[in-house]
């Protein structure tokens, strides 16, 4: 399937949920923005103080960091709700929270996403490229695991990139055709972006939908 075509089926998908889709955008925007303010006012000693500091305290750095693993589970549910929005399934917006209600698996997703950076940076450590061609190859992890639940972290990142073998450049061009709207949306201040969250994650799930998930799977 042709870019073209993964793009005009990921805006018909959206037909009636660009609503929700923005919805979710601004959801997890306004979460992220207000849970890291008031980490920095914390741990500054106060708005007084966190207005006026130059630099953020370590201990603010390090909360962030905290709650930058919690927001995983939030962001693969996202990633779920777009899926689903790709097969027909009329996903609800309360389902990209559902995530949290199971530990086990939250604690899967955000143990599966430091691997998957830890192997990215090591491969970067040889040079920016290859650092990037990994991250291609195991972009397809977390719909994987949709797909997969009985898969191991380590099996869901093998299996990722075993599929993307020969789709590696197409998916990196997907995303390339993504900046022109991109820099119209920072010319928007930003506001652009809670459409085009929207349409890069339903062109993603399209994606994958298309060339990744009815593969088939084999045994390690």
């Amino acid at each position: 399937m042709k870019i073209k075509q993964i793009k005009t089926e990921a805006r018909q998908a959206l037909r009636g949920y660009w609503g929700k889709g923005v919805f979710i955008s601004f959801i997890y925007f306004f979460v992220s923005m207000v849970l890291t303010t008031i980490v920095d006012i914390l741990f500054s000693g106060g708005i007084h103080n966190w207005l006026y500091q130059e630099y953020s305290p370590v201990g603010s750095e390090f909360g962030n960091f905290i709650i930058s693993l919690l927001y995983i589970p939030l962001t693969v549910g996202i990633i779920w709700f777009y899926l689903g929005l790709v097969r027909t399934e009329n996903p609800q917006v309360s389902q990209i929270f559902s995530i949290y209600t199971n530990v086990a698996l939250s604690v899967k997703l955000i143990g599966t996403n430091i691997m998957i950076g830890i192997f990215t940076f090591l491969w970067s450590l040889l040079f920016l490229i290859p650092g990037i061609i990994k991250g291609l190859a195991y972009s397809q992890t977390m719909l994987l695991l949709k797909d997969n639940p009985e898969f191991g972290i380590f099996e869901a990142i093998t299996e990722s990139r075993r599929r993307m073998d020969g789709y590696k450049w197409k998916y990196f061009l997907l995303g390339l055709s993504f900046i022109g709207w991109g820099l119209l949306c920072i010319l928007s201040i930003g506001i652009g972006f809670l459409w085009l969250v929207p349409y890069v994650y339903t062109a993603n799930a399209t994606f994958y939908e298309n060339h990744i998930a009815e593969k088939e799977v084999i045994e390690l």
